[in-house]
């Protein structure tokens, strides 16, 4: 296979993993595509948290048919799937874990990757070289830079190679119905690095390395914290939209992601600097978060001077009207949905390849499951009205769970407005929790 020709049938494929990708995502929020340059060879390097889900993210949001660079130990299960990582434009790179033996067999792979960018295709590899289900940036590894300037040595430094930092954002891993957020950084041009490489190569290597880190932090949300990594995560879900409303922007996805991105900065020189108040606002934040658990509640909706009772009346109109929706989409997209999500929480014990394994999953059981529903209602559809039928299923099923959400959050309201006028206690006590936590990082957090 010629990894850096375009391919008719790899589009095809991509074109249908697209349309289920929406699928699966509430939104898709994409920001700096304008940084990416056309005509030039490319390197695509995103940070990596989550499986299969990470390159999804990249390739299905950008014009190329990227040629990724994976760890080698994926290849070799069967000749079916080495076939199916070809035809995907996946190619192997071995590590010193796979044996000495083994590391000649990425000059191959190496002489495709500079025929792939001679060709001004794009590469893509995950500068991390491992996942980590965790907004926190691992250390760079060398492969990048050391794949750059191979290519550019090889061609007498006449390739004008960009590496793409890129950021991927999402607002929960593995939940379906998701937000994700994609950032493409300003292009790092090789050429300026390779004039050092050529007197001091390994130094060169460090410098492109941190280099491409260092662009890749204000694209994502990181946290450095080792020790209260969950305990910041914790307080980012809490206090977060607080922090975005005191910077005096409106809500949205993007303002959110920005405002996180700041918060945890904040929160990591914080416990650098302070790490008595950290330990206090720590420990106010887990007793809190605890309490929320417990009772099934969510921060936002605990408000002292709101009236519940208009909003879980509005939300039940709503419900009431959509039922009809609700039950066509269920019944028709239940039994797929249900089944993979009992496979994947049963069987699948590494949370980072949830959401990977469920959009594979996807991909082939529910146009399984449309063809053998559309067999057994054609009797009653007349002609053209299958087809309608069929393509309107997975719209249906997307209207379905939304309705499902609508309902969530009518029993979350529900369950505020119980506490607040029939447990008074209950409602002071998570006030009290609640204020003290937001007045200690106020304080601590001026605008």
């Amino acid at each position: 296979m010629s990894y850096e020709k375009w391919s008719f049938r790899y589009n095809l494929l991509k074109q249908y993993v697209r349309f289920v990708d929406w699928v699966i995502h509430q939104r898709i929020l994409i920001q700096g595509k304008e940084n990416i340059p056309g005509n030039k060879p490319l390197v695509f390097a995103p940070n990596h948290q989550n499986a299969l889900s990470d390159p999804m993210a990249v390739l299905l949001n950008v014009k190329h048919q990227l040629v990724w660079l994976a760890r080698a130990d994926i290849f070799g299960k069967s000749k079916m799937v080495d076939g199916i990582l070809r035809f995907m434009k996946i190619m192997p790179v071995y590590r010193m874990r796979d044996g000495m033996d083994s590391l000649g067999k990425n000059e191959m792979t190496f002489n495709t990757s500079i025929r792939v960018l001679q060709n001004n295709a794009a590469l893509a590899l995950f500068p991390e070289a491992a996942h980590t289900f965790k907004r926190q940036i691992k250390t760079h590894k060398k492969a990048i830079p050391r794949i750059v300037f191979m290519a550019e040595e090889r061609t007498g430094g006449e390739l004008d190679i960009h590496i793409i930092p890129t950021g991927i954002h999402y607002s929960h891993y593995w939940k379906f119905n998701r937000t994700l957020i994609i950032n493409f950084g300003t292009p790092i041009r090789v050429k300026p690095f390779y004039e050092d490489y050529l007197n001091d190569q390994q130094g060169a290597i460090r410098r492109l390395r941190e280099a491409l880190q260092e662009a890749t932090l204000p694209l994502i949300v990181n946290f450095k914290s080792e020790k209260h990594y969950n305990d910041f995560e914790r307080i980012r879900k809490i206090y977060g939209e607080r922090f975005l409303q005191r910077s005096g922007l409106p809500f949205s996805r993007l303002n959110l992601f920005n405002s996180d991105r700041q918060l945890a900065n904040r929160l990591d020189q914080l416990e650098e600097e302070k790490p008595q108040e950290t330990e206090q606002f720590v420990e106010t934040a887990r007793t809190y978060g605890q309490l929320l658990k417990k009772h099934r509640l969510k921060s936002r909706l605990l408000l002292n001077d709101f009236n519940y009772l208009p909003r879980l009346l509005g939300q039940a109109l709503l419900l009431t009207a959509g039922f009809p929706i609700f039950l066509f989409g269920l019944l028709f997209n239940g039994l797929p949905f249900f089944s993979i999500d009992w496979f994947v929480r049963t069987k699948i014990k590494d949370r980072a390849f949830w959401s990977s394994v469920i959009l594979v999953l996807a991909l082939i059981l529910f146009p399984l499951f449309y063809l053998l529903e559309l067999w057994a209602v054609a009797p009653w559809i007349p002609g053209w009205w299958r087809l309608v039928f069929v393509a309107s299923l997975p719209f249906a099923g997307k209207l379905a769970f939304n309705w499902y959400i609508l309902w969530r959050k009518a029993m979350g309201t529900l369950r505020v407005l119980r506490i607040k006028w029939f447990r008074k206690d209950l409602w002071k006590t998570l006030m009290q929790h609640k204020q003290e936590l937001f007045k200690q990082l106020d304080e601590l957090l001026p605008t």
